[in-house]
This record gives structure tokens, C-alpha cells and sequence, in this order.
């Protein structure tokens, strides 16, 4: 952060809109339900009620950085706008037909996801490519011109054209576009070649479809946003948060809104990755639990997971392959219905299940009021004594404790015969055990141990079972940051500016073409430089280059980090050995073995093109204080239901604000603060690190195995 900024961050969440506002050292944060109907009414509240408490008038902000679910939720609803796809004659059904792999292998009676444009707007035309970009059939343009109708009655807003081996020669999609354009002119229209410019046919028009779906809708918002906020009076310029964790111009948000799928929780493992890097832990844990999912992250040397592919819309919501496939940077992770809103039920088979539909925020949990009735996690925290129904979310909004008692004793208790108590309990060990399973699971298919790492808990709803979760998943120690309630906006101030540039681009390294290879490198810096630096303010600039490799005749490859940096940006003569040693170091790390005599390709090429990530500040001496710092006395007390024995007890209640470096306590206790509340176990102490960190350790901690 550059001196005298006054940098803003907004979130849009399933069920809150989270607001930070970072000035100088100092951290004001607001949280506010999602409006739904227009989800700009709920950022300009957030927005007024953070600066009314930051004492600042609009026209001080200098940037503000958003994120938000919109473009996630029109994808998953089917509520985007009405989309054609332009594509090669002869290959109109690929993404029905999909890669036909079936992610339930022995069920007959399998559902894939509805696709995106319906069979009657995929429109072929007549032209050919071969897999090296020549020209086999020119494009027809006459036939292209004729389709012209079909999408004027079909009220057509939005146009994807991809053809087949166009990340190769994008010349036939560029010369669609302008004919379309030139009968069209309000029609949006996006290019495979430029969304998603890789080989894999079914990956890559999918992604267009998708980008082309949501382009309209998410033009309109983000415009429409930007013209609002000026109006409030903030006129500063509009960032937004990425799938892959930078930041990127307004315009780039528009052209790519696909981007955008994953940007609320990308926030929250930057976050996470920000606090490692503070508190030097080299394996962490992200968990992120809101008021509709819950988000874990692997945390490794200060940095998430990331991958180049996504899934969205899963018809069965956790398995992989059941969704529509998104080839775009994004940081990986695991989400699942387990947020404070999901709603809680029994089964067929007479179990308490949870999610993964959420309440959201209208009508949200029973406890609020506002004409829910089915009973959500939030409903048993208010009844376990977790919450406050007077302090949630700040004291905005009171909670109805005989409301969550009678939806919980309606839907779940009366099945089991089950008191309110009872029912909150199985209702709360449920999707503790649902967290702990899915990080697991994520865990193992990562190659990673999950109990050796410290758990980073925020987001609304994550403070209040972190301690239930890290016992389940035999882990020692918790951190909860300052703003924990609003941890995925924080992030966003935290994330650099960013954009990664992909082009496949097939070669052997046994005749590598070194010129070639150049050229397009050099192609593909140019083109994320023009993007960053718009936004970079003058910041010095990072740059890496990956190529992914595999052996001659294996299925999938492997992400090798090119040795050449912004000093030395070119290939040289020793290509050829230097990609070649680079690739089997990285290859014996993962497999612990090489195949001698067998050549190597190289299939895509990736150049990511970022600010500096700022050191974190310099880290404060944590050692124990020469005398012990007194506890303030507890502003309440509070009765807690223990996970262990299921019995009532008393629990002291500390402002968070009054708890100051080099304090401890042990459990049971509750820490309270504006936007989350930290529920600390009897199995669990707590001290305050220099910081302003809980951290939360288990007492007598022995590890399983």
C-alpha cells in the first residue's frame, strides 16, 4: 500500500456483502445482507456504513477492489443471457457430447449438466483448420451471413465462436467477428481463441460459452456499478478480484467476466497466504466458512494451490466431472455447502444431513426473522449459545432464539425425538464432520498431510467451529486474524495486480523451435504487461514463465517453471538441455522417477505477469511478557453447549477490542467482535499475539498414529 492511499474492498458473499477499508494502519470493515434483487444496493450500503465508521467522506477512497458470486450464480442458476455459439461445421453437439468420461462409472441413469446454449443456437459454419493452423476450408463467409436471422429471432445478446484448432490461427474467428459486427453491433462476442486459447476442444468452447453466457448480465452490473459509486461520490478506479488470486482493470473484468467465477473466495486464500507469510508457518490450512459455503485451501511456503481448470454447476455438487469445465487460472480448493445458512434435514435414511441448499440472506435462517422456517447452522449456533442474538453482525440485525429452537425441534427433533439443544448439536457435528471429511479428502488427492498444519479460520461463520474442526481433523494449533468476519475483502487488499496469458503451442524438445518459442513469450508479455501495468501505479512488476511438458505419449502434463526471468526473457542455443533438466527435476519430485530415451513435448505455455507481493510487516516480537498481562474483566458470561459430553456449561465473554498482546486464557470462553465470534472449547487455550492474532492451541495435545 502506497502512502496516503485509502484503498477499499468489497465482497458479495451468497448471504453478506462484506466491506474493508484499509487507511494508512488502520483496518474499519462492515458487513451487510446481499440484496439479490440488485446487489449494488447492498454495496452502497456496506460502502456508506464503512466510512460513516472510518469518519471519511466518499471522495477520499482511492481504489476499490471488488469481488463478487454474480457471475458464479448466473452459470449455476442458467440465468444468463440468450447465447449462440458459432462453431465448425460438423462439431456443433461437442459440448453435449462432452469427453464422455462418466464420472459415475457403473449408473446408467447419470445427468450432466443442461448445456449452457441450446442445440437450436449452436450454428455450424462451414470452414477448417489442421492441428498446425493452416488453412484446410476458408471460412464461408456467405454461410456465416446467413445465420444472421436466426439470431435477430432468436433475441441472440451474446455470441461465442470457436472453431476448431483456433488457439493455433485465430484468423477465422477474428474475420467471424467482424462480419457479425458489422450486422450485429450491439451483439457481444467472445473469441475461444482469446478466453481460452488451448488445445482441448471441449475445454476450451466451453469456456467461451461460458464467458459469452455471463458477458451481458456481468457488463451490465459492473458498468452499472461503477456509475453508481460515482454517484455516491466515490469516483476512484474499479479493480477486480480474479479466480486466480491478482487483481485486474475494470475493462479486463468485462471482456473476461469467466474470470471472475471463483474471485470471492480466491480474496480468502490470499488472505490465508498473507497471514502465513506474517506469521512464518510454511504449511497451512485455509477455512473459510460464510452464511452459504465452506472454502478450504492448502497453504504451502506462503502460497495457495492453483490450477488452470474449474468446475462449475455440478450436477452432483461434490463429485468431479459431473459440471461444465472452465480452462481459466484459478486458485484451488474445496467448497461445500456448509455455511451458515445451509439448511439442516433428515434423510432418507434417517440422518441428520446439512446443506447443500443455503437459506441465503432473504429469507435466511429462521433465527433472523425475515420468514425463513427451515432450520440452518445458524439457527443451532444462536441455541448452542454460540451467538449473541443481540450482537450478530454488529448488532444490525437481532436474532430470534425461539424461532431457531422451534424450525430445529420442526426438522430435525421431531424425527429423532430430539429437545432443541439436541437437535442444534447433531446439527452442528454434521457439518463439522461434512468440513473435516472434505478437507481430508482434499488433503490426500493433494499428496499432503493434513494434521501437521495450523489452521487459518475466518469468514462469518468459521470462528465459531474452527476449534470443533481442528479437533476432528487431529490438528494442534487455530489462528484467528483481526477482521476474521470479513477475511475474503481483506484479501482483496492483499492481492497484487495480476493477469496470466496462455497459448498452446505443440513442441518437441528434440527440435524445439527456439525462435518460435521467443516470439510467442514475447507475444504473451506484451499483452499481460499492457494489462497490469494500467493498473500497477508505477509498482515494479514480477514475471513467471511455466511450460506444461510430458513425455511423447503420456495423457497429462506437468507445470514446469522456465528458468528465465524478466533480465534474461529469452530462450537461448541450450534450450533444448535446459527445459529438458527442468522438466525431470520436476517430474522425479513428483513421481521419484525419470524415463530415460523418451522425448519430451511441450504442450502450453503460461506467462503470469504481476506487482510485487508487499513483505509483510515486520514481524512484532512475540515472546512472553517479563510479567503476566492481566486479563480484562469478561463483559458477560455465556452458556455453551460442549461438543465432548453434550451438557451445558458456563463460559466467560471477552470483547476482542479489550484483549491485548501477551494475554492468555483457557476454555471455555468466547471472544466477541463486531463481524464473528471465537468460541474457544475447554479442550483449547488461547493467547494474543503481538499481532493482534488468537491463537488457539490444544491443551495436552497428543497426535493420533
Amino acid at each position: 500500500m502506497q502512502s496516503g492511499e485509502i484503498r477499499l474492498a468489497v465482497d458479495i458473499g451468497g448471504t453478506f456483502t462484506d466491506v474493508a477499508l484499509e487507511s494508512g494502519t488502520a483496518l474499519h470493515t462492515a458487513k451487510t445482507l446481499t440484496t439479490y434483487d440488485a446487489p449494488e444496493r447492498g454495496v452502497l450500503t456496506g460502502v456508506r456504513d464503512v466510512l460513516q465508521r472510518a469518519g471519511l467522506e466518499p471522495q477520499a477512497v482511492t481504489t476499490i477492489i471488488y469481488g463478487t458470486t454474480l457471475a458464479t450464480n448466473l452459470l449455476i442458476e442458467h440465468k444468463g443471457a440468450p447465447t449462440a455459439l458459432i462453431t465448425t461445421e460438423g462439431f456443433r453437439d461437442t459440448i453435449e457430447m462432452r469427453n464422455e468420461n462418466r464420472y459415475e462409472q457403473y449408473d446408467l441413469n447419470i445427468d450432466l449438466p443442461e448445456p449452457l446454449v441450446p442445440r437450436r443456437l449452436r450454428l455450424p459454419v462451414r470452414e477448417r483448420l489442421n492441428a498446425r493452423g493452416e488453412v484446410l476450408v476458408p471460412l464461408d463467409e456467405a454461410g456465416l451471413e446467413a445465420l444472421v436471422p436466426t439470431l435477430q429471432a432468436e433475441g441472440v445478446r451474446s455470441a461465442a465462436i470457436g472453431f476448431l484448432h483456433s488457439y493455433m490461427n485465430a484468423d477465422h474467428e477474428e474475420r467471424a467477428r467482424e462480419i457479425l459486427r458489422s450486422h450485429l453491433p450491439e451483439l457481444e462476442i467472445t473469441l475461444s481463441s482469446e478466453v481460452s486459447p488451448e488445445m482441448r476442444e471441449y475445454e476450451r468452447i466451453s469456456t467461451a460459452c461460458a464467458n459469452a453466457y455471463v458477458q451481458p448480465l456481468m457488463s451490465q452490473h459492473l458498468r452499472g456499478l461503477e456509475r453508481e459509486l460515482a454517484d455516491e461520490g466515490v469516483r476512484c478506479p474499479l479493480y477486480l478480484m480474479l479466480s486466480g488470486g491478482g487483481i485486474t482493470t475494470l475493462d479486463t473484468a468485462v471482456r473476461f467476466p469467466v474470470r471472475l467465477v471463483e474471485s470471492g473466495p480466491a480474496g480468502g486464500a490470499i488472505f490465508a497466504s498473507h497471514i502465513a507469510r506474517q506469521l512464518d508457518l510454511d504449511d497451512v490450512v485455509s477455512y473459510d466458512m460464510g452464511g452459504t459455503t465452506a472454502k478450504i485451501c492448502l497453504i504451502d511456503d506462503g502460497a495457495p494451490q492453483t490450477s488452470r481448470s474449474f468446475e462449475v454447476a455440478r450436477v452432483y455438487r461434490f463429485l468431479k466431472g459431473s459440471g461444465i469445465p472452465l480452462r481459466i487460472p484459478v486458485i484451488e480448493m474445496v467448497e461445500i455447502g456448509a455455511g451458515g445458512g445451509s439448511k439442516a434435514h433428515i434423510d432418507a435414511m434417517g440422518r441428520i444431513a446439512v446443506g447443500p441448499e443455503s437459506a441465503g440472506s432473504e429469507p435466511g435462517p429462521a433465527c433472523y426473522d425475515r420468514g425463513g422456517t427451515q432450520a440452518t447452522v445458524t439457527d443451532a449456533d444462536v441455541v448452542l449459545g454460540r451467538i449473541d442474538p443481540h450482537a450478530f453482525a454488529g448488532g444490525s440485525i437481532v436474532l430470534d432464539r425461539s424461532k431457531a429452537e422451534t424450525a430445529l425441534v420442526a426438522d430435525v427433533g421431531q424425527r429423532l425425538q430430539l429437545e432443541a439443544a439436541d437437535a442444534a448439536l447433531g446439527v452442528s457435528e454434521m457439518v463439522d464432520e461434512n468440513m473435516a471429511n472434505a478437507s481430508r479428502v482434499h488433503a490426500i488427492e493433494s499428496g499432503q498431510v493434513i494434521d501437521q498444519r495450523t489452521l487459518v479460520a475466518f469468514g462469518g461463520a468459521a470462528p465459531l467451529h474452527a476449534v470443533r474442526l481442528a479437533e476432528k481433523l487431529n490438528m494442534s494449533r487455530v489462528v484467528i486474524p483481526p477482521g476474521a468476519g470479513v477475511g475474503s475483502a481483506i484479501g482483496f487488499l492483499r492481492a497484487p495486480v495480476a493477469y496470466e496469458v496462455t497459448r498452446s503451442y505443440y513442441q518437441r524438445l528434440s527440435a524445439i523451435d527456439i525462435d518460435g518459442a521467443n516470439a510467442l513469450l514475447q507475444a504473451m508479455r506484451d499483452e499481460a504487461v499492457s494489462v497490469v501495468e494500467a493498473g500497477a501505479g508505477g509498482r515494479p512488476l514480477t514475471e513467471t514463465r511455466t511450460a506444461f511438458m510430458r513425455y511423447v505419449g503420456q495423457g497429462h502434463e506437468v507445470g514446469v517453471e522456465l528458468p528465465i526471468r524478466i533480465e534474461t526473457p529469452r530462450l537461448g542455443p541450450d534450450a533444448e538441455a535446459v527445459l529438458l533438466a527442468a522438466f525431470e527435476a520436476e517430474y522425479h519430485r513428483l513421481y521419484e522417477r525419470t524415463i530415460p530415451n523418451l522425448d519430451v513435448e511441450i504442450l502450453t505455455w503460461v506467462l503470469l505477469v504481476s506487482t510485487e507481493i508487499a513483505p509483510p510487516a515486520a514481524l512484532a516480537s512475540d515472546a512472553a511478557p517479563a510479567a503476566p498481562v492481566a486479563l480484562p474483566e469478561p463483559i458477560g458470561q455465556r452458556q455453551l453447549v460442549d461438543t465432548a459430553t453434550g451438557e451445558q456449561i458456563d463460559a466467560p465473554v471477552y470483547a476482542r477490542e479489550m484483549l491485548v498482546p501477551g494475554m492468555q486464557l483457557t476454555g471455555p470462553a468466547v471472544i466477541l467482535e463486531q463481524d464473528t465470534t471465537t468460541v474457544i472449547s475447554a479442550r483449547f487455550s488461547a493467547r494474543i499475539h503481538a499481532l493482534g492474532y488468537i491463537i488457539l492451541e490444544q491443551l495436552e495435545f497428543h497426535r493420533n498414529g
